[in-house]
């Protein structure tokens, strides 16, 4: 099974035909001297895709095994009450369709 950071950079190459992609880096790294760093917001999805016209969706990616956490799950349901596209992918081709739906191009 490949990782999910592989099949991020899969997706990110294969929707940046469509639009530009955004990763969206969140978590908790340590510096070289091993002090804790937090960086980004809790549960936002791995990818923010903007296309033509101002299309936007946000993609949260997972491995076939990957599930959300509750945090990740409370994000996207803000987004989808507030309007927002968003979709949990776990292939480049489910991350094509949802952008390709959102852009109205055949699928």
């Amino acid at each position: 099974m490949k990782s999910e950071t592989k099949l991020q950079n899969e997706i990110r190459c294969a929707l940046s035909r469509y639009g530009v992609v955004v990763r969206m880096n969140s978590g908790l790294f340590l510096t070289p001297d091993g002090r804790p760093i937090r960086n980004g917001i809790p549960g936002i999805p791995d990818l923010l895709f903007i296309g033509p016209g101002g299309v936007v969706v946000w993609i949260e990616v997972k491995t076939d095994t990957g599930q959300l956490r509750k945090d990740q799950e409370n994000f996207i349901a803000m987004l989808q009450k507030r309007g927002h596209r968003t979709g949990v992918v776990k292939s480049v081709e489910d991350a094509l369709r949802i952008v390709k739906e959102a852009l109205h191009v055949e699928v």
